[in-house]
C-alpha cells in the first residue's frame, strides 16, 4: 500500500483596498515571492457589467474578464497550482456591490489596506473627473471588514499604506507574521515593467508602478501631510472619515513592526 503524501493546505490571501492606495505595489510585492501567484482585481469585469458604469477602458475590461460573479468566486477559491503555496488576490472593495455573494470571504485569509481618504481623493480625481463616495470604497471596506470579522471570530489584519511606505520591511515582516507565512526579501524589490497578472486596465492606471522597482518614499500628495481638496471632494472625505478612523484603530503599527 503506497504512502499518502500529506500536503499543507494552500493559503488564499484576499487584500481588500480602495483605489489609489498602493494596492498594485502590494500586488507586485507578493507576486515577487517565488511561492505566490497574484491575481489582479478579478471582480472588475463583473462589477462594470452589473453596474453599467463608464470607467476608463470599460469595454476592454469586460472583454478580458469574467462577468459572472459566481464564476469569479470559483476562480478566487481555486487552490494554487502545485508550484505555489500562496494565492494573492488584489480586490477593490467597491467592486463588491449588493447582489454579489459575500459568503466566500469567510473561506479565505482577508487583509485590509487603508489610506487617508483625502489622499485617495487627491490622487483619484486626477484619473477620473466624476467622483462619488462609493468610488473610493471606504465605507464598503468597513462593511467587508466587519463581515470578515464575524465569519472568523477575530479582526483581520489592517495595514495603512503610509506605514508601509515609511517602513516597508518592518511592516511586511509584521504582516507576514500575522498571516503565518515567512517574510521573503524578494517582497521589497521587483523588475520594472508589466507583469503577466496585470489587468488590461493597467494602460490607464499603472504607469507609476510599471516604472517602479520597489516601494517609494512616503507620499505627500501636495503641501503638508493632508492635501488641500476642493469643496466637493472635501465633503466626500468628511463623509467617509469615520469609517477610515474605525479601520485605522485596527492597523498594524510601524513601531510594533520595528520592535
Amino acid at each position: 500500500m503506497s504512502e499518502t503524501k500529506i500536503v499543507a493546505p494552500a493559503k488564499i490571501i484576499a487584500m481588500w483596498s480602495g483605489p489609489r492606495n498602493l494596492s498594485t505595489a502590494m500586488m507586485r510585492s507578493f507576486g515577487s515571492r517565488p511561492d505566490c501567484r497574484a491575481m489582479d482585481e478579478p471582480f472588475y469585469a463583473a462589477y462594470l457589467a452589473a453596474t453599467g458604469l463608464d470607467h476608463p477602458m470599460r469595454d476592454e475590461v469586460i472583454a478580458a474578464g469574467e462577468t459572472d460573479p459566481a464564476k469569479v468566486i470559483g476562480q478566487c477559491l481555486a487552490p494554487p497550482e502545485p508550484a505555489f503555496g500562496l494565492v494573492y488576490q488584489k480586490h477593490m472593495t467597491h467592486h463588491m456591490i449588493e447582489g454579489f455573494d459575500l459568503g466566500w470571504i469567510g473561506k479565505v485569509t482577508n487583509v485590509f489596506l487603508i489610506r487617508s481618504p483625502a489622499k485617495v481623493l487627491a490622487s483619484y480625481a486626477k484619473k477620473r473627473g466624476e467622483v462619488t463616495p462609493d468610488d473610493i470604497g471606504v465605507t464598503r471596506q468597513r462593511e467587508l471588514f466587519e463581515r470578515a470579522m464575524r465569519a472568523t471570530g477575530e479582526a483581520p489584519p489592517v495595514v495603512d499604506s503610509a506605514d508601509i511606505l515609511r517602513a516597508p520591511e518592518p511592516m511586511l515582516r509584521a504582516l507576514c507574521e500575522r498571516l503565518s507565512i515567512p517574510f521573503m526579501p524578494e517582497m521589497l524589490k521587483w523588475p520594472a515593467g508589466r507583469r503577466p497578472e496585470d489587468g488590461v486596465w493597467g494602460d490607464h492606471w499603472y504607469e507609476a508602478v510599471w516604472k517602479s522597482t520597489g516601494f517609494g518614499p512616503p507620499r505627500t500628495d501636495g503641501a503638508g501631510d493632508e492635501p488641500e481638496l476642493p469643496d466637493h471632494l472635501r465633503e466626500i472625505a468628511d463623509e467617509v472619515a469615520p469609517d477610515y478612523a474605525y479601520m485605522s484603530q485596527h492597523r498594524l503599527r510601524a513601531d510594533a513592526a520595528d520592535g
